[in-house]
């Protein structure tokens, strides 16, 4: 695959004119003062992992309209007091796996907790946690077009405030040092995370990797790739929607909400990225509010990013956030 997005030196002053609803920050704001008249009741048991050097937790925490969330905790065993935590967003299609799949801030000494993505983890990586909020309305098979004729019923309402409640809900375990917790994912996660930056104003850190759900109106018509292209498709079909669902999108959209994200930010992007365009990637760094911030560019690759590479720099980077 060759580079097929804007030159670099364009990337990185790509700024949109994205249409922000009026009342963007008084809905989320109801949003998750609803979702909090719930109690968080977040539950934390240990379940045998078999491993030495990690211990693992089963979470639930209450998240969208009281509705329990699943993830694991892990902790490094032995662990001296207090540690920063870092909470994890999974990619589109993925569940919170299992416990040995994901180790590596436990292993860097660090909480870790690895929040379930409601309604997913049937594909690449197993969830337990379901969406009791079907729609009523057709979508297109996946979970892009959920709910996309109403911000109030839209599937990443939902998710975005189930994530902001896994923020809450690792900082009220005592292992956790609640003024250093920092929010990352890759993809749909890397989404996710932007999302939290953005509602959560007191995060040590946020890294989103590759991320999805940023600058959806580039997004559905300059890549046929899925996810973004279950959008297209459901315009293709409902022409008459495409102007209301992309009203809809707009609340949800990383680019948007960036602009009140504050937290030190290291971004990455992948300049063959079929997936996540980075035209899109930097629409929301580039909107990103906070003066701290930084991008890893991986000129050849596709939508797999820095990987091991990409892990190394954030590592350093955490610890320094850390610190």
């Amino acid at each position: 695959m060759a580079q097929f997005d804007l030159p670099i030196d364009q990337l990185r002053s790509y700024r949109p004119a994205l249409a922000e609803p009026a009342d963007l920050d008084a809905f989320w704001a109801a949003t998750l003062a609803d979702a909090r008249r719930h109690e968080l009741g977040a539950t934390f048991t240990r379940v045998e992992n078999h491993l030495a050097l990690v211990e693992t937790y089963d979470v639930t925490f209450a998240g969208f309209g009281g509705h329990p969330v699943r993830g694991w905790l892990q902790l490094p065993a032995g662990r001296p007091g207090p540690l920063p935590a870092v909470v994890q967003y999974i990619g589109y299609g993925g569940g919170r796996g299992l416990p040995h799949e994901d180790l590596l801030f436990a292993l860097a000494g660090y909480a870790h907790l690895v929040m379930d993505t409601r309604g997913q983890g049937s594909t690449w990586q197993v969830g337990d946690t379901p969406d009791p909020d079907p729609v009523g309305a057709p979508f297109h098979p996946g979970f892009m077009t959920r709910g996309i004729l109403d911000p109030a019923g839209y599937y990443y309402r939902r998710v975005y405030t189930d994530a902001v409640r896994a923020v809450e809900a690792v900082r009220a375990h005592p292992a956790v040092d609640g003024s250093r917790v920092a929010v990352t994912g890759v993809s749909q996660g890397g989404g996710i995370a932007i999302a939290t930056g953005a509602l959560v104003p007191d995060l040590a850190g946020v890294a989103p990797d590759v991320p999805f759900l940023c600058d959806f109106p580039r997004g559905v018509t300059i890549t046929d790739a899925a996810p973004y292209a279950e959008i297209a498709r459901y315009l293709k079909a409902h022409r008459d929607h495409v102007e209301v669902a992309l009203r809809t999108l707009a609340y949800f959209d990383g680019a948007i909400l960036a602009k009140r994200a504050t937290a030190p930010a290291l971004f990455s992007t992948a300049l063959m990225d079929l997936i996540c365009p980075p035209s899109t990637v930097f629409a929301a760094y580039n909107s990103w509010a906070g003066s701290e911030k930084r991008i890893e560019v991986y000129p050849f690759n596709d939508h797999e990013g820095g990987q091991g590479f990409h892990d190394r720099a954030k590592l350093a980077w955490l610890a320094e956030r850390f610190a």
